[in-house]
C-alpha cells in the first residue's frame, strides 16, 4: 500500500519522498491508522520489519497536529531501546522522518557526556530516544520531568527483560503520566512480556506481522559440526576460501556467546593476517560506534559481535552471518540471522557447533522448525589447521588490557578495553590509566 493512502500528513510524505520510500511494509499498513487515532498498540514484530517507521511516521504527525512546544527539562515523545546501538537508529530515522515537521530529536544513553544530555534536556525536546539506566540517572537528578510525555514507545520488549530491565521499567512507568499513547513491541510474546504490556496499555489493539521467532525465508542456514578448539582454524579458512554458491564473502558478521571470546576471535583473526573489530558491552561507546561505522563503511568487512548487535542494528549488505557459538536462547539465532537477508537480498548463516553445543542446535530446528543443513569441514582442514596453530603460536601479538578512565556516571562493572598489538619486551614499562565502568 502507498504511504499516501495511509493518512499521513504532507510533511512526512515529503520526508518519505527523499528517502525514496513509496510502499508500506505489513506492520505499517496495519499500525499507522491504529496510531493515528490516538489508541494503543500492541505489536509483534521482528526486526527488520519496519517498525521504527511504524511508530515514529504516526507518532510526528500527532506531535504536529497538537501545536505544542516542548517544556524546559521535558520530552513529548519517550522511545525506550535496550541498547545504544538501537536508540541512535531510531533517532537517526525521526530526524529523518521529521525533516519537513520542525521536531527535536535527542539521544539519552549511557558512555556519552551525561552534562551533553543536561544541555539537550536543558531546551526541552520533541523525541527523546534513551536507554532506561541513564533515563533514570537524569530523572532522579531531576534534569528530566516525564510528566509532559503525551506518546511512551517501548521497543524491543523482550530484549529489555533479557538484559535486565525490568525494574528500571517499572520504575519509569511511575514517572509517566497516566493520560498518553502507549506502544509497546516485541518479537516474542511469553507471559512476562505480556504481563509488563499490562502494566504500560490501556485497552490496545494488538498487530502481529509474522509468526513469533520465524527465520528469514531468503537465508539459507547451514550447520558445520566441528571441535570446539578447531573452530578457529575453520573461521579463518573459510574467510580466505569464501563460502555459499557465489564463495565470496563481501561482509560478515560473526556471532560469539561472550565478550572475552568476542576479544580473542579479533586476536586470532590477526595472527592470521586477517582485520576485523570487535562490538559488545565491554566497549566504551567511541570504540563501538567507530566499530559499526567501520562495518557499515566496508573500511572492514568482518565484526564480531556478541548478542548486543543482533537486533536494531540495520547494516546493509551483510551477506554472511557465522554463529561461531551457537546461542544458549534459541530465539538469539533466529535475530542474529535477520542480519542478513534485509531489503530483499539474499543472504547465507553458517552456525558452528561443538559437541556440548549440539543441545542447542536442536533447541534451534525445533524452533524455526527448520533441519540445518550440514557442510563438512573443508577438505585438508587438519594440515592447515595445524599449520595456522603453528603460525599463532610464533606469532608475537598478544591481548594486552588498557584501563579506561572511570566514568561515574554509568553503572555496572569495570570493564577493559583490548587490542591486539605486539608484545612489548619483559621489564618495560606500560602506560597506566583510570578505570572506566561499563554502562548499560
Amino acid at each position: 500500500m502507498s504511504f499516501e493512502n495511509l493518512g499521513l500528513s504532507q510533511p512526512v510524505l515529503q520526508a518519505l519522498a527523499l528517502k525514496e520510500y513509496s510502499t508500506s511494509t505489513p506492520i505499517q499498513e496495519q499500525a499507522i491508522p491504529i496510531l493515528l487515532k490516538g489508541k494503543d498498540l500492541l505489536g509483534i514484530a521482528q526486526t527488520g520489519t519496519g517498525k521504527t517507521a511504524a511508530f515514529m511516521l504516526p507518532s510526528i504527525d500527532r506531535l504536529i497536529a497538537s501545536a505544542k512546544r516542548p517544556q524546559r527539562g521535558a520530552c513529548r515523545m519517550l522511545v525506550l531501546a535496550p541498547t545504544r546501538e538501537l536508540a541512535s537508529q531510531i533517532a537517526e530515522s525521526a530526524r529523518a522522518y521529521g525533516r519537513f515537521s520542525h521536531i527535536s530529536v535527542a539521544t539519552v544513553f549511557g558512555g556519552t557526556s551525561i552534562n551533553k544530555n543536561r544541555q539537550d534536556l536543558s531546551r526541552g525536546v520533541d523525541v527523546l530516544v534513551a536507554t532506561p539506566g541513564r533515563l533514570l540517572d537524569l530523572v532522579e537528578q531531576r534534569w528530566l520531568d516525564l510528566r509532559q510525555v503525551e506518546i511512551l514507545v517501548l521497543d524491543e520488549a523482550d530484549q529489555m527483560l533479557d538484559l535486565g530491565f525490568i525494574h528500571d521499567l517499572k520504575k519509569i512507568v511511575r514517572f509517566l503520566p497516566e493520560k498518553r499513547q502507549s506502544l509497546f513491541f516485541s518479537a516474542t510474546m511469553p507471559k512476562a512480556i505480556r504481563d509488563l504490556a499490562d502494566k504500560f496499555l490501556t485497552n490496545p489493539e494488538q498487530v502481529a506481522v509474522t509468526p513469533v521467532a520465524s527465520t528469514v525465508e531468503r537465508v539459507e542456514q547451514y550447520v558445520t559440526f566441528v571441535n570446539q578448539a578447531e573452530k578457529p582454524a575453520l573461521l579463518t579458512m573459510m574467510l580466505r576460501v569464501g563460502f555459499g554458491a557465489k564463495g565470496s564473502m563481501d561482509r560478515v558478521l560473526i556471532f560469539s556467546r561472550t565478550k572475552h571470546g568476542a576479544d580473542r576471535i579479533v586476536k586470532q583473526l590477526a595472527q592470521t593476517g586477517i582485520p576485523a573489530n570487535a562490538i559488545h558491552g565491554n566497549k566504551s561507546q567511541p570504540q563501538r560506534e567507530r566499530a559499526l561505522a567501520d562495518f557499515k563503511d566496508g573500511k572492514v568487512k568482518i565484526l564480531i559481535a556478541t548478542d548486543i548487535a543482533a537486533r536494531g542494528i540495520d547494516v546493509s549488505g551483510v551477506s554472511h552471518v557465522i554463529n561461531f557459538d551457537l546461542p544458549n536462547v534459541s530465539e538469539q539465532y533466529v535475530h542474529r540471522i535477520g542480519r542478513t537477508a534485509r531489503a530483499g537480498a539474499a543472504g547465507v548463516a553458517v552456525a558452528y557447533c561443538a559437541e556440548d553445543e549440539r543441545p542447542y542446535l536442536k533447541g534451534i530446528e525445533r524452533l524455526t522448525k527448520q533441519v540445518l543443513t550440514p557442510v563438512p569441514l573443508p577438505e585438508g582442514f587438519n594440515a592447515e589447521a595445524a599449520r595456522i596453530k603453528a603460525a599463532r603460536a610464533s606469532s608475537p601479538i598478544q591481548i594486552v588490557e588498557r584501563p579506561e578512565r572511570e566514568d561515574r556516571h554509568s553503572r555496572g562493572r569495570p570493564s577493559k578495553r583490548f587490542s591486539a598489538r605486539p608484545a612489548r619486551p619483559q621489564g618495560e614499562n606500560r602506560s597506566g590509566g583510570r578505570r572506566r565502568y561499563a554502562s548499560r
